[in-house]
């Protein structure tokens, strides 16, 4: 059976029996295809117009004209042309008239959950409005009519109603074939959603405020009314706009110049709809055509308000009026000049930032904005200005109260004058920080949780083949010395073996599973031993600054980690300023009265000490400060780094209860600050978690031989072969078992006591600990070393306060283990 590729092949290519005037109307088939991907390439580089069809155009123009000089495509032209349909980003299928499906390419195919026909499209719409409309659709296509629509479908690999814009387009002079086109129109959507429901609260803001809001034409006739406006005059405002009253109809009399169309203010004494009358006063603008003319007018009306005899005074009270509108409004509100600094500001926007009125009118508003947003919000406001746009939306992040990273959601619009001339710019402000620390914190929540799985994982199974790489290179090593050819060989697979050790010893900082041994830090005492190695490791073309300040608290920390920290920073550093330049690293006392928010942190209120590490390179930017904390992320080049140095200081800084935030900006460097939380000194009367001391830590004993009965258990072949090789050596009669059953049957059969046991924490069947539970029934005075590749802290607290079970963590050396059981068997 031919697929709908190989028709449109037969399409582009012809058919070899046939002779040229019988081949198959390429230029039909070819040109709505090659349109399909010219008008992607276009689309994507912004070109307006209509980039399919300008392809359309072109290219039949072209085909068209190879057609009446008697040319024929050939195959390789062709087939070019048909692999840009294949790997055009725009969606794309050919279509006969009985609605078949010739050929669709796969952008198509994505916007449509792989649909292979008409009838799957129609499948997944959701609503009989969808079901209708595309009905229409292949009725249009059916009759060789143009026609599009917007519907809606229901994803069963999202779970979410998305939306697709669809045309249908049948090919000139080919009626029976008809060009579908469709675009992903789900973002529109959602975001037209969210603006109808801030348009919904600003209609529903301005219909009940207390005060009345109308427009009359150049007729004087009232074409809009709020709510307040209506309840006033005694109509309901669907009645005002469908019947469209003159203003004068209600006007009893007036004081200053409140008729129709003037655009002037002064009192006014209405007749409503019931007969009784009231006093108001009206402010109103004037906004004219292009020709000067009076187009419509904006009134305020205040009703019940003292009568004034000064006309000055009356338009004094309602611009006060007016402006504790403006104050009290529940959203920020900025006003700019045309140079953009701030004429005036709201209440509400002052709450936000936490600053007082004189701190920020007169100041240029870009001064309010973090520097990585300045140059995209400048550029947004300079178009609505401009007229480009006649408003913007966008997310912007300032400085807010109590030090909080502020994000708002910003509305800008133009103000104009009487003559329709902008004279400034009008922004709201609505706080969206809590929501995007929820989404950050989310996401975030979930990387980490599936990097410390991942994690967990390799330093399981990843650690096992390591420690047989290990061992059996030290094997390899006992009967290679020095002098020997292979003896370079081994030393390198064993040293890359290491490497890959402490790779997955990394992995398992990031996700704050490695094993720390805090201590009471003096930081300064700490960053002052490490001097003289970062000045050996930045080299000698940056100069190292160090500022430290006195009577710095002390923190509890591990002191091998913290060097870790410094010194990949230090290097990170060095690596962004390959011209040299300045590294600073400060420490100072820090005290939160309040909790301080960035990003996905949340940082308590308390005592810290503050270490920062600041570098004049080339800077973050801004698309990458979200991301350099993340494992195998790295913006330098392939080779140049594992990615994992950052990830391993976000690690041990959050296992130890610490913080570190980074701010940063191209061409202005990076600092990195660092939060320890102060040590208190009742901490030291706290008792010490409990755990499972790791034999690889203590010094390896003189002698490695030894003798008695090893029963060693572990489902890794490779492994176990070694560490029997191992122990054998070393004197000891082994026994081996691939698994908890096993064992048990190994013992039986042996028909003597054990005198240690060497066993894999987690294996098939029967864990290692359930396995030593037993044996020790039979032979309660047996020794205990349990291995694992997990993480210490992964171990059950029944093993943890279990003193006689000693611990040796994978992967570990021939001498490791060894070392291990003589000590073992000797205590």
């Amino acid at each position: 059976m031919s697929t709908g590729k190989d028709r449109l092949r037969t399409a582009f290519l012809g058919d070899g029996n046939l002779p040229p005037w019988r081949q198959p109307p390429v230029w039909a088939a070819t040109s709505a295809l090659a349109a399909g991907a010219a008008g992607g390439v276009l689309a994507l580089s912004g070109e307006p117009g209509g980039a399919g069809a300008f392809a359309v155009v072109g290219l039949v123009a072209t085909l068209g004209l190879a057609a009446l000089m008697g040319r024929r495509w050939d195959g390789p032209v062709a087939g070019l042309l048909l692999e840009a349909a294949e790997e055009s980003p725009a969606a794309r299928m050919l279509a006969d008239g009985e609605g078949r499906l010739i050929y669709a390419n796969p952008a198509f195919h994505r916007l449509f959950a792989m649909a292979v026909s008409l009838d799957d499209m129609a499948a997944i719409l959701d609503g009989e409005d969808a079901t209708e409309a595309f009905r229409r659709l292949r009725g249009s296509a059916a009759a060789g009519i143009p026609d599009r629509a917007e519907v809606p479908l229901k994803l069963a690999t999202s779970g979410t109603r998305e939306w697709r814009r669809i045309s249908v387009a049948p090919l000139k002079g080919h009626r029976h074939m008809v060009l579908w086109q469709a675009e992903d129109m789900t973002p529109e959507h959602e975001l037209d959603q969210v603006r109808r429901r801030e348009e919904d609260r600003l209609t529903d803001f301005l219909d009940h405020l207390p005060a009345g809001f109308f427009s009359v034409d150049a007729q004087g006739r009232i074409v809009f009314a709020n709510q307040t406006m209506a309840d006033w005059l005694g109509l309901p405002v669907e009645d005002i706009l469908a019947r469209r009253p003159p203003f004068a109809e209600f006007v009893v009399s007036t004081a200053g110049r409140p008729e129709a169309g003037t655009g002037g203010d002064g009192d006014v004494v209405l007749r409503a709809a019931d007969g009784d009358t009231f006093r108001a006063s009206l402010v109103q603008s004037a906004a004219t055509d292009g020709r000067g003319r009076l187009a419509f007018t904006r009134s305020l009306m205040l009703r019940d308000l003292a009568w004034r005899q000064e006309e000055d005074e009356r338009r004094q009270a309602a611009l006060r009026r007016l402006h504790g509108l403006f104050d009290e409004a529940p959203v920020g509100i900025l006003l700019l000049d045309m140079q953009g600094t701030i004429t005036d500001c709201n209440r509400a926007y002052l709450k936000l930032i936490g600053l007082h009125r004189d701190a920020v009118v007169g100041r240029s508003f870009a001064e309010r904005l973090n520097k990585e947003d300045r140059a995209d919000a400048l550029a947004q406001l300079s178009k609505v200005v401009m007229g480009t746009s006649r408003a913007a939306t966008l997310d912007v992040r300032m400085p807010g109260a109590r030090e909080r990273q502020l994000v708002a959601s910003l509305y800008a619009n133009r103000l104009e004058d009487e003559l329709g001339e902008v004279d400034g710019l009008v922004l709201h402000f609505i706080d969206t920080t809590e929501r995007k620390d929820l989404e950050v914190q989310f996401a975030q929540a979930q990387k980490m949780q599936a990097v410390g799985q991942l994690a967990g994982g390799i330093a399981h199974d990843f650690n096992n083949l390591l420690t047989a790489m290990i061992g059996f290179c030290d094997l390899l090593l006992e009967r290679h010395g020095e002098g020997d050819p292979s003896f370079a060989d081994i030393m390198q697979i064993k040293q890359n073996a290491n490497r890959a050790t402490n790779l997955v010893r990394q992995m398992l900082a990031f996700s704050r599973k490695q094993t720390l041994k805090p201590v009471v830090l003096h930081v300064n005492d700490a960053l002052s031993e490490l001097a003289n190695l970062l000045r050996r490791l930045i080299g000698e073309n940056i100069d190292l600054k160090m500022e430290s300040a006195r009577d710095l608290h002390s923190v509890r920390a591990d002191p091998n980690q913290f060097d870790q920290v410094i010194v990949n920073l230090a290097v990170n550093a060095r690596d962004a300023m390959p011209r040299g330049g300045t590294l600073a690293i400060r420490s100072a006392n820090v005290t939160l009265d309040q909790p301080v928010e960035r990003g996905a942190e949340s940082m308590p209120a308390g005592d810290y000490v503050l270490i920062e590490v600041a570098d004049t390179g080339t800077g973050i930017a801004k698309e990458n400060l979200g991301r350099i904390f993340e494992p195998f992320f790295s913006t330098k080049g392939p080779g140049k780094g594992t990615g994992l140095g950052l990830s391993t200081v976000w690690g041990i800084v959050h296992q130890s209860e610490g913080f570190i935030f980074v701010d940063s900006a191209p061409g202005e460097g990076t600092v990195f600050s660092l939060y320890l939380p102060r040590y208190e000194p009742g901490d030291d009367e706290l008792p010490a978690p409990a755990g499972v001391e790791d034999m690889r830590a203590k010094p390896p004993a003189a002698d490695l031989t030894g003798a008695g009965t090893v029963l060693l258990v572990e489902d890794e072949t490779a492994v176990r072969m070694f560490g029997s090789r191992a122990l054998r050596n070393k004197g000891y009669q082994v026994l081996e078992a691939a698994s908890g059953e096993e064992a048990l049957e190994v013992v039986n059969r042996a028909g003597r006591p054990i005198d240690l046991i060497v066993s894999d924490v987690v294996m098939p069947g029967m864990d290692g600990h359930t396995l030593i539970k037993l044996l020790r029934q039979e032979f309660p005075d047996v020794k205990v070393i349990l291995m694992s590749g997990y993480a210490e802290d992964a171990l059950n607290e029944e093993i943890q306060n279990d003193p006689t079970i000693h611990f040796i963590g994978k992967p570990f050396t021939l001498k490791d283990l060894a070392s291990a059981a003589k000590r073992v068997m000797g205590s």
